[in-house]
């Protein structure tokens, strides 16, 4: 029998076949995210992208995880609903939030502290087998601290108050191919400005070596992130764990950031996905 675990965005969900023998492949198709999509458009993502790719193997699965942005409460059991209906020989079937799937990749069944740092940021407190406290992240615009929109957002300001030198200014505008008035309309009058912002990151972590202001910047950044999270937590002997493109790509900021704050770093993923393999070939 096979077991199927997901790790799901809003852009993408990566999905492992896990057979019993330990062997398993991976199959990717579209964020599922039940808060910005409906109950048709969830089942036909699923019809014709994940289906497809199981081929006659869907008759096979016993157990479903699935990890995901926003699968909590009555969304969660959206997610759940529609899995039932598809893979009809399930014996188990669970739908949790993507904060428990990365403690869960982080952590295994250890205590500690389990953060995101993506597009967006999160952390909680894990204690091996759930989650026992979470500071509220609040989104980009109230918190968010820690993520690829925040820097981005401290990234611009800094250009343009004149915290950085004019030249870098213009280097950056000339490489990103933007202006003040673009990046108004985009903040301000577009949809999404959390992803437009967080895009800024790759400009930081190509000139990060050249600009000691770029590493500075990101040091700080992470430093706040654990002043106003993780430290409330009030468990400074545990490991501080990170998952997400941002932790993963600025790895080096961030175990400088956790030794300033006198924290320990513990693992740190680009993608929740490999932990969560490891975790549910020893459940």
């Amino acid at each position: 029998m096979l077991t199927l675990i997901a790790d799901s965005g809003s852009t993408k969900t990566d999905w492992c076949v896990l057979s019993s023998d330990g062997t398993h492949r991976m199959v990717s198709t579209q964020g599922i995210n039940p808060v910005h999509q409906d109950l048709e458009t969830i089942e036909r993502i699923l019809v014709d992208e994940l289906m497809v790719n199981m081929g006659e193997a869907k008759d096979d699965v016993a157990k479903v995880f699935f990890y995901g942005a926003g699968c909590t409460g009555s969304f969660a059991l959206i997610v759940s609903n529609v899995l039932k209906e598809l893979f009809g020989n399930l014996t188990s079937c669970e739908v949790s939030s993507d904060l428990l799937g990365a403690a869960r990749a982080l952590c295994g069944d250890e205590e500690g502290i389990a953060c995101i740092l993506g597009t967006g940021s999160n952390s909680c407190l894990y204690d091996g087998k759930g989650i026992v406290a979470n500071i509220p992240p609040l989104g980009y615009i109230l918190g968010d601290e820690g993520s690829g929109a925040v820097l981005g957002r401290k990234l611009l300001n800094a250009l343009f108050k004149g915290e950085f030198s004019s030249t870098l200014r213009d280097m950056f505008l000339k490489e990103m191919s933007l202006d003040y008035g673009m990046i108004i309309e985009k903040v301000y009058r577009q949809p999404m400005a959390n992803r437009f912002l967080a895009s800024l990151s790759p400009f930081i972590s190509r000139h990060i070596s050249d600009h000691h202001e770029l590493e500075e910047l990101v040091v700080e950044h992470f430093r706040e992130f654990l002043r106003k999270n993780v430290v409330r937590y009030m468990r400074n002997e545990l490991p501080v764990n990170a998952v997400g493109s941002i932790a993963w790509y600025y790895r080096s900021q961030l175990m400088k950031a956790v030794s300033a704050e006198s924290l320990k770093m513990g693992t740190i993923l680009k993608s929740p996905i490999e932990g969560l393999l490891e975790y549910h070939k020893m459940s």
